[in-house]
């Protein structure tokens, strides 16, 4: 049985001790045939540095690890390029100093790899510039350079603008010595997790050409069903591959659909047992500190529908919440939509382990981290298996009860809407229960459904409203969407009041399914 790799990143490790490797050769070539400079945009431990070293040995001439793959035949093993690698995946940020003194330690070990001088490597523009001449003199060839995790500087300190901003300029003024060498550069390329806008890092390296939504290269890193079914199949004998599909496909970049790595190696590792891999990998808590800038209504999420400039307009000035879902992997791509030529996405949650994570993520922020959820998790999911509407109600009300009041105070979240059926919507989601936020019928927008096995929750929500809840989902018949399903529905309208923060009315029905 072939070994896993993983968290192994070194393409020659893997080549060498014959571990499973997904052939993405092809694509390189491609890349390389018809074009020198590249962007990609991809979540983290999604398979971006093991494609960089991949790229870097392809132009050192390592013939010998390429044996058997498509580009074995195609390349000129004759011809070697001097290759300049920057990797910003480890190291800290948290100054402009760490953040000069990690590029310093880089070029010093460039010096070092490519037997070059540089006369004053604090000058980090002049000293990167003297390397790219450099290394194109001594060695009579044009120099690849390979930028990996080029943004995580910025990323890192992402909430403390004062200092987001000057490694961005640092970045920025570093970065542009490549295009200002461009006649000794064969090839570049950057890969990171966000796109800056083009005003900002990128105005100084603007000729670089994005790939991160290119057909051609949707599967350039990650793993497809083929692959799980080829590569991977010894390893997945008797394993529920729709349930793996559920759990850790659906990440789309405009071509077929592809599982994120680090969970299928992982989730073979742990004896193929369920769980957030990924997501436990490196909680992003920079999120919480975004969200305290918006009142967002999660469950938009499901439904969103945004144009390329909202997924473009990322920068330290101004965070997208969207973008910045998209780019980091927690959104991505359902369906393209043009009309009057212009272009749309509809976007969604890629998969389960996404959903149930963000939604504790969200769940955490929403109630000011001040609930232990254990109990009432507990309770709400025998409650909901057992068909008990009304345990269901006492759940939530205690659930309501115990959210901190200043977690009120501090904004004016809890008049809306949005916020309670929030709190709801994110702590079934956690749960893993099948959630559908502003579930779309033929009469209306349900406001939240819960499906399980055996039965459907069709809940309705309103505030300070003298309108009972329950009302609108009888009136527009909204069961009707599942009266074929063979499930028992159960109709629930739920009316909250902003002065209590709690639950005002809570009534239920059992639907006849053919009334």
């Amino acid at each position: 049985m072939t070994k896993l790799p993983t968290g192994i990143q070194t393409f020659s490790k893997m080549r060498e001790d014959d571990y499973a490797y997904v052939d993405k050769t092809e694509q390189i070539y491609k890349l390389i045939e018809r074009g020198t400079y590249y962007f990609l945009s991809r979540p983290r431990r999604f398979g971006k540095s093991l494609l960089m070293d991949t790229i870097s040995e392809l132009f050192k001439g390592s013939r010998e690890y390429f044996e058997g793959l498509y580009i074995y035949d195609k390349w000129d093993w004759s011809v070697k390029y001097p290759v300049i690698n920057i990797s910003f995946g480890s190291g800290y940020f948290a100054t402009k100093e760490e953040t000069l003194q990690s590029i310093e330690d880089q070029l010093r070990q460039i010096i070092r790899e490519l037997d070059l001088e540089c006369d004053n490597i604090r000058n980090i523009y002049g000293c990167f510039s003297d390397i790219i001449w450099a290394a194109h003199r001594k060695y009579g060839q044009k120099v690849v350079i390979l930028v990996d995790e080029y943004d995580k500087p910025i990323i890192d300190v992402i909430s403390n603008k004062p200092v987001a901003s000057e490694n961005r300029e640092i970045l920025g003024s570093f970065y542009s010595a490549i295009k200002t060498n461009d006649k000794y550069v064969k090839f570049a390329m950057l890969t990171g997790v966000s796109k800056f806008s083009q005003v900002s890092l990128f105005s100084k390296l603007n000729n670089l050409l994005d790939i991160t939504i290119d057909k051609e290269y949707g599967t350039i890193t990650g793993y497809t069903q083929h692959d799980l079914e080829t590569t991977f199949k010894e390893h997945l004998q008797c394993v529920d591959m729709e349930e793996v599909k559920r759990w850790y496909d659906g990440y789309n970049y405009l071509s077929e659909s592809i599982y994120n790595p680090y969970d299928i190696l992982v989730f073979i590792t742990r004896g193929c047992t369920f769980s957030n891999y990924w997501w436990q990998s490196g909680n992003p808590r920079f999120l919480i500190e975004i969200l305290k800038g918006s009142n967002f209504y999660l469950p938009k999420l499901d439904n969103i529908i945004v144009g390329e400039d909202t997924l473009n307009a990322f920068d330290v000035e101004r965070i997208d919440l969207i973008a910045l879902l998209w780019q980091t992997g927690y959104l991505t791509f359902d369906k393209v939509i043009v009309r009057n030529n212009k272009i749309n996405y509809k976007m969604k949650v890629p998969n389960l382990e996404v959903k149930n994570s963000l939604s504790a993520l969200f769940f955490d922020y929403l109630v000011d981290n001040g609930i232990n959820r254990n109990d009432k998790e507990i309770l709400i999911q025998d409650c909901i298996t057992e068909n008990n509407p009304e345990g269901i109600r006492d759940v939530l009300k205690s659930l309501f009860a115990a959210i901190p009041y200043n977690n009120y105070v501090k904004n004016e979240i809890g008049d809306y809407e949005g916020y309670y059926a929030s709190v709801i919507y994110t702590f079934l989601s956690a749960l893993g229960f099948d959630t559908v936020a502003e579930d779309v019928t033929n009469k209306g927008r349900i406001d939240l459904t819960l499906k399980t096995e055996e039965s459907i929750y069709i809940f309705e929500f309103k505030v300070d409203s003298g309108e009972e809840a329950i009302k609108q989902i009888k009136e527009r018949k909204y069961w009707e969407k599942y009266g074929t399903e063979g499930r028992k529905i159960f109709l629930v309208g739920i009316n909250f009041d902003s002065e209590l923060k709690n639950i005002s009315c809570f009534e239920w029905e059992k639907q006849d399914q053919y009334s």
